[in-house]
């Protein structure tokens, strides 16, 4: 793969805040036009690793490439190029969806056409309507239009659809999608693993600072952890064996108990498979990048920077 071809290049990347090591070496690449889902447990890294991407927070060693550039010294035409859409938005409830924007459109030299974005985000019919009185699912649509109004070529997303109804995440994929087919490389963070089972050409499983694993989403974790899981209801037991051939294992069940209660095949989800992957070795770790993230906040000047358009 050549260096065009590469959006992201992370190599051996490091961070500390004190004596606490956040990031502890993890490598990977992002080929452009790919969406690309970084998963982990709370105090994984996630944060501190996108934050560096985004150029919103300096490395400790390592180094990081993000559509050729360095983030620690990307200027305003390198972020131009990028969107960022933010767990918790950060739009003026009091103006409309238009108006809102209208404005983040001029903070970019290319922007997409207005009308465009509302139409390609579904909100034709509100794009009057104050941000304060939309649903919770249509004010990340407007979020995911900010991300998108200044055609990025990188789109971060930060959890996008926390606090979705089933529906409107199954419409937000729909948008996510089109993004892709147009090109747009993207960077996806969720806890809901069929979200990025769904989206995600690729994966990274962060835990503990460390890059545990990483591939196609269907290819993660070991080998047995895939292996599908034959189980049944046997003298009022529930019994189960793993067996990479499971019809040999039911055929041998139906000639021994008939039809056996309660027999099903069940394939490791992508859940199984992360559960596997972050499990007891890494227990513990919660909250602690957060706590350190804040007192580094308290001594480095670089480290609590809002992540805002600085287009303006």
């Amino acid at each position: 793969m050549t260096t065009s071809e590469i959006a992201v290049s992370v190599e051996n990347l490091t961070k500390s805040y004190g004596t606490f090591a956040a990031l502890k070496g993890i490598t990977f690449d992002i080929k452009r036009g790919e969406t690309f889902a970084l998963l982990g447990p709370n105090g994984a890294g996630k944060s501190t690793t996108i934050e560096i991407l985004e150029g919103y927070r300096d490395r400790t060693n390592g180094e990081v490439r993000v559509l050729g550039t360095d983030p620690q010294h990307g200027g305003l035409p390198w972020k131009a190029k990028l969107g960022i859409v933010l767990q918790s938005s950060g739009e003026s409830g009091n103006v409309t969806v238009r108006e809102q924007l209208t404005q983040f459109a001029g903070m970019y030299p290319n922007p997409r056409s207005v009308d465009e974005v509302i139409a390609s985000i579904g909100l034709e019919e509100k794009a009057g309507t104050r941000i304060k009185n939309l649903s919770g699912g249509q004010r990340r649509r407007v979020d995911v239009g900010l991300g998108v109004i200044g055609r990025p070529e990188l789109l971060f997303l930060d959890e996008p659809t926390t606090g979705f109804d089933p529906e409107a995440r199954r419409q937000f994929w729909e948008l996510i999608r089109s993004l892709k087919r147009e090109g747009t490389t993207i960077l996806l963070t969720t806890h809901y693993l069929d979200e990025a089972a769904q989206l995600s050409d690729r994966a990274a499983v962060v835990a503990g600072g460390v890059l545990v694993d990483i591939g196609p989403v269907g290819s993660l974790g070991s080998a047995e952890a895939r292996i599908p899981i034959v189980r049944w209801r046997e003298s009022g037991i529930v019994r189960e064996q793993r067996a990479a051939e499971p019809g040999a294992v039911v055929a041998e069940l139906v000639a021994r108990l008939g039809e056996p209660e309660g027999l099903e095949v069940v394939r490791p989800s992508l859940e199984d498979i992360y559960l596997d992957l972050v499990s007891t070795q890494f227990a513990g770790t919660e909250n602690t990048e957060a706590e350190a993230r804040v007192l580094a906040n308290q001594t480095d000047p670089t480290a609590g920077t809002m992540r805002e358009s600085e287009l303006a």
